[in-house]
């Protein structure tokens, strides 16, 4: 059962060293519709939602990891709160300490790519978040966080040096 209910508050959000931790995701998908294609970037998309604050751009699923769930499963939770897509966590990208854009805090920013294997038509956030599929390249412009182009950087190497990849 999927709950309709994004969590909120702080009661549970972990922090490390002072620096609140948060997950995220890159929702992708590997298009068929070049069959033959070589080239990763022709065949890869990746899932971008809107920021919570009109006017702030575009992202990928991050929040705050909680005391009570493993960090895969924050990240799961993350992506289905923020853009209604289920998949596969897959390995971690990296680790990135950043400057909050909205305060003064500091993060601890950790992400994972998802293989999207269901898109749900209403999630919990659908009414204040647009979800977009796009290119690589595309996200790169859109993104507003420098540590979140690295992470999508990441994914591409790996996909492109990845044995099991069939592109």
């Amino acid at each position: 059962m999927v709950s309709m209910i994004s969590r909120s508050g702080r009661q549970l959000q972990r922090y490390n060293q002072g620096q609140r931790q948060v997950v995220g995701c890159i929702p992708y998908r590997i298009k068929c519709s070049n069959i033959g294609s070589n080239n990763l970037e022709d065949e890869l998309e990746v899932l971008v939602i809107s920021a919570q604050r009109k006017g702030k751009g575009m992202l990928f699923p991050k929040g705050g990891w909680e005391s009570d769930e493993s960090i895969k499963e924050a990240a799961l939770r993350e992506s289905l709160e923020e853009a209604g897509v289920f998949g596969t966590v897959e390995g971690q990208l990296g680790k990135w300490s950043f400057k909050s854009k909205g305060n003064d805090g500091y993060y601890e920013g950790h992400m994972f790519p998802l293989l999207v294997k269901e898109q749900l038509d209403f999630w919990p956030e659908k009414d204040i978040r647009q979800r977009a599929w796009v290119s690589v390249p595309k996200a790169k412009e859109v993104c507003q966080y420098s540590w979140m182009k690295e992470a999508l950087d990441l994914l591409v190497t790996r996909l492109e040096t990845s044995p099991s990849s069939n592109l």
